[in-house]
């Protein structure tokens, strides 16, 4: 059967049914809430009739695809719908009668098919099961197809489960107190389950892997909207019993999740040979072949070996002791551009009233959020990153005495403030060159006896940039903002009007941030490059002429946004998804340089997921050549 999708169905915002109330953040919401309809369908169905020249009778279903707002002249909702029709027999001519119109088209498939599939033996060789590394977006999604597939995974996560993880969050923010290993960058669920849980992206799907991450979100606990929303998003305590629902199926499925397992050490053997191994630093002229993992068990405090061929480096940006490791055994990897910056807080009124004029409070539009670019005079680009209406500001870090922000929202965005990242682009060419620099950052995870082509040796880093630059810049920010805060984990804050007219803030304004564990008055100038503090300066008041009121005095600017990707990129096979150096290890995610979010790492880890199932099952078709 054949399905139309119609596109540009515009309706004004007072022909949509309000809802009954909006829903929870959790776990008041009930299954009324989660199955409620709410869309103008008799009205929907009519405007399709009228464009496809039926009638209403003879179409049999209506699905809505996609609601969004048009606020450019007049506020209107516009919808794409797929729709069946009560005589299936006509549909291939009414497509056909239809196919020059812009905004009528047959509904592409859409449903994940598993490419292959495991024999029912799977897994009784040592060795054989693959291994996934890191359990947030991008790891959950591959060990889920993994297991859906019939491979049971085994799942490493250096952090806690999502619930103590959660807590141990709470700890930072309330009592100043960071555990290096449950935070918000590490644990159950990753970066993203403290953010604002956006589930929107700019990648290109052409398999529409996206709808498969979204169904799985929905199948344990996500609200069904994320399926037809512009702009969909979850939200951390949403979030929290989504993740939990994955996990419970990748292990249904036979694969396993351990928690505080940190991946210490990779060992690898030269190919062809299969019984010389090594753990150096040699410049590998041949590919090298995956044997297992050192792993510290963060419970016990020894370390094992786990045996695996196949694994999937599903880092987040802010593993950088791992990123360290690999380095050091000579992985492909490169450094790449991010950017850095800081959140800034209005009032979410001020946004609303900007984007909504006089529709701002309306309960279907909620909070308003925004994207703002601009292209400085000295040619640095600065724009709004990771918005999150009705959010709070986080303290994101994950390694002692520095000090990191993010954004974070709830399902409901109810939170006084609006805050984004504003932030500016930064490449390779900006990255420290200083040995001294280098030795300092990276101290911390090899110890002083650091090898020379770790600590500063560039002669054969593509492009003539370390791989670890970026981070070592990152570090040097972070810890300079820890120190700006005050050394408590309190962080460098400034009104937008101080720091536009050049001059320390003292004093609060109307705004109050959001911040916890608090923050400390002082001028920013000395917290990011001065090229990007410039170019922050001259987008501020740009910013205040596209959303009035973006530049108001007492908005407040908190420091430092510095991982907003990850600084390096790791190299991968465009066909087999693996290091080009390295058999058997699969870059993965937004830490190796894929992913930009929930749901791009998520779809990552979908490819990532199946390429390494073709690679197990071509192994296993070899080996049964061979007997």
């Amino acid at each position: 059967m054949l399905v139309i999708r119609l596109s540009e169905l515009k309706l004004p915002l007072s022909d949509l049914p309000l809802p009954q109330r909006r829903a929870a953040d959790a776990p008041a919401e009930t299954e009324a809430d989660r199955h409620a309809v709410p869309h103008p369908i008799e009205t929907l169905r009519q405007m399709a009739a009228q464009a496809l020249g039926l009638a209403p009778s003879a179409i049999a279903t209506l699905d809505v695809f996609k609601r969004s707002f048009d606020a450019r002249k007049k506020l209107l909702v516009v919808y794409i719908v797929d729709v069946t029709l009560a005589d299936p027999t006509q549909e291939a001519a009414l497509l056909a009668q239809h196919a020059q119109h812009p905004h009528i088209h047959p509904t592409p498939a859409m449903a994940w098919q598993p490419p292959t599939h495991a024999p029912g033996d799977w897994g009784s060789t040592e060795g054989e099961r693959p291994v996934v590394v890191g359990f947030g977006p991008c790891g959950i999604f591959a060990a889920l197809v993994l297991a859906q597939m019939g491979f049971k995974p085994i799942v490493i996560e250096r952090g806690t489960s999502v619930r103590q993880r959660t807590q141990d969050t709470w700890g930072l923010w309330r009592k100043h107190v960071l555990k290096a290993e449950s935070n918000v960058q590490f644990g159950e669920g990753g970066a993203g389950t403290f953010s604002d849980g956006k589930l929107y992206s700019q990648i290109k799907d052409p398999r529409h892997l996206g709808r498969k991450v979204m169904q799985e979100l929905v199948r344990f606990g996500a609200p069904e909207e994320i399926l037809w929303a512009a702009h969909p998003h979850v939200g951390t305590f949403k979030l929290v019993k989504v993740v939990e629902g994955l996990r419970e199926e990748i292990i249904r499925l036979g694969g396993e999740v351990r928690f505080e397992q940190r991946v210490v050490d990779l060992l690898y053997e030269d190919a062809p040979s299969d019984t010389h191994s090594h753990t150096s630093t040699a410049d590998h002229t041949r590919p090298r072949q995956v044997r297992g993992l050192r792993v510290f068990d963060l419970t016990s405090g020894e370390t094992h070996t786990l045996n695996a061929h196949h694994v999937v480096i599903a880092l987040g940006h802010s593993a950088r002791d791992t990123f360290t490791m690999l380095h050091r055994h000579a992985v492909a990897m490169e450094a790449k551009p991010f950017s850095v910056g800081v959140r800034i807080e209005h009032p979410q009124s001020v946004i609303d009233r900007a984007r909504w004029g006089q529709h701002a409070g309306h309960p279907l539009l909620g909070a308003a959020d925004y994207k703002l670019v601009h292209h400085a005079a000295n040619g640095r680009a600065v724009y709004s990153f990771c918005m999150c209406p009705g959010g709070t500001v986080v303290a994101a870090t994950s390694e002692p005495h520095r000090v990191v922000t993010n954004g974070m929202s709830q399902y409901s965005r109810n939170e006084r403030n609006a805050n984004a990242g504003i932030v500016v682009g930064i490449d390779p060419r900006d990255y420290p060159t200083d040995p001294g620099a280098f030795e300092a950052a990276l101290d911390e995870d090899l110890g002083h006896n650091i090898p020379h082509s770790v600590r500063h040796d560039t002669r054969d880093a593509p492009g003539g940039f370390h791989p670890l630059a970026g981070m070592v810049l990152q570090r040097q920010l972070e810890s300079h903002a820890y120190t700006l805060g005050g050394g408590t984990y309190e962080a460098p804050a400034q009104l937008v009007g101080d720091f536009v007219a050049g001059r320390a803030s003292t004093t609060l304004g109307t705004v109050e941030p959001s911040y916890k564990p608090g923050v400390k008055m002082v001028s920013l100038d000395s917290a990011l490059p001065s090229y990007a503090i410039a170019a922050m300066r001259e987008a501020l008041p740009v910013f205040g002429q596209k959303i009035k009121g973006f530049d108001m005095r007492d908005a407040v600017m908190t420091g430092v946004e510095t991982r907003t990707s990850s600084p390096l990129r790791m190299a991968r096979d465009d066909h087999t998804l693996q290091s080009p150096n390295m058999a058997g290890l699969y870059p993965a995610g937004e830490g190796a340089g894929y992913a930009g979010g929930i749901l791009s790492a998520a779809v990552d880890g979908i490819k990532v997921g199946e390429a390494l199932a073709h690679q197990l099952m071509a192994k296993r078709q070899r080996q049964q050549a061979r007997h």
